[in-house]
């Protein structure tokens, strides 16, 4: 018995796939996206060069003197002049006005995250009456512009005695900065699965406990995220400092710039001034630089599940 074997196919069959065969579409496709990438990528290095280049500028003057940052702006220091720094440190009395930076927003920034995240949870676990009157009443201090509070709170820290101080200062940081705090985190607590709280609570954990030991650790991105802008704002605050910290020696870093600003008169210290504000800039730049993975972890923590 013959069994017949299937013949090969034809040579002519075998037609190669040229580049000439790709439809017309796909080729658009990519060509517009090539087009759009290079576009992006363009105005992402023009805003770079936007926002480095005035902060290359300030540092390279902090290092020149008043003479070299007139004459010639945009050169190089012929040498790294220190003096500018240690000038603005102890004569203009910058290492006053930092060590009450840092304890304002040092202060402030662990009562906001604390407090605020403790208001969070409770809004985001659970279902009470009056929940979301709570929540939105939080989001509608978002919204209230505290330049329109600025006269009845000077009052009313005038009368609690606290016109003055760090603790007053601190107060109002924390409760000026505590509406965003729990927006953001009443939004990160709802995407935490409830399984490990639950199994926390089985084993006999109190619901404080289990706050502290078992959501809070869990919700660190979400709190450093939200440390890290609540810092910035606190750190660069200026109006409320001016307004309800008139004593000197309480200044704070904006302050004492206007102040180092305002003093100089005629006399130009141009390169002490930007040692100050070389100065002011460290520390924010620093703590950025250090939280960045941590900010974006907090930021996308909630968008896949």
């Amino acid at each position: 018995m013959k069994t017949t074997d299937t013949p090969p196919a034809p040579a002519a069959d075998l037609v190669p796939v040229s580049k000439a065969s790709v439809p017309a579409g796909k080729k658009e496709k990519s060509s517009e996206g090539t087009v759009l990438n290079v576009f992006s990528h363009g105005v992402l290095i023009i805003w770079a060069i936007l926002v480095v280049m005035p902060l290359l500028w300030a540092v390279m003057a902090s290092f020149k003197t008043d003479d070299s940052i007139l004459s010639t702006p945009w050169a190089l220091p012929d040498k790294l002049h220190f003096e500018n720094w240690s000038r603005a440190w102890s004569q203009a009395h910058m290492s006053d006005y930092f060590f009450n930076t840092v304890v304002v927003v040092g202060g402030s920034l662990i009562g906001t995250l604390l407090l605020g995240s403790m208001a969070a949870y409770v809004l985001a676990r659970f279902d009470f009456p009056g929940n979301r009157f709570l929540y939105y009443l939080f989001i509608g201090g978002m919204s209230f512009p505290i330049i329109l509070a600025l006269v009845p709170l000077f009052f009313v820290m005038n009368n609690m005695g606290l016109l003055n101080t760090r603790h007053g200062l601190i107060l109002v940081y924390i409760a000026y900065s505590l509406p965003f705090t729990v927006f953001f985190l009443t939004s990160f607590f709802r995407t935490l699965p409830t399984s490990v709280a639950e199994a926390a609570m089985l084993d006999g954990a109190s619901h404080t406990r289990t706050f502290f030991q078992v959501m809070l650790p869990m919700a660190k991105p979400g709190l450093i995220s939200v440390g890290i802008f609540n810092f910035l704002g606190q750190w660069n605050q200026y109006m409320l400092p001016t307004v309800l910290n008139t004593d000197p020696k309480y200044r704070v870093l904006s302050q004492g710039l206007v102040e180092l600003a305002n003093s100089q008169g005629y006399k130009g210290d141009w390169s002490g001034l930007f040692a100050g504000l070389v100065m002011a800039m460290l520390p924010v730049l620093a703590a950025y630089i250090i939280f960045q993975r941590q900010v974006v972890a907090g930021l996308t923590a909630g968008a896949v599940k």
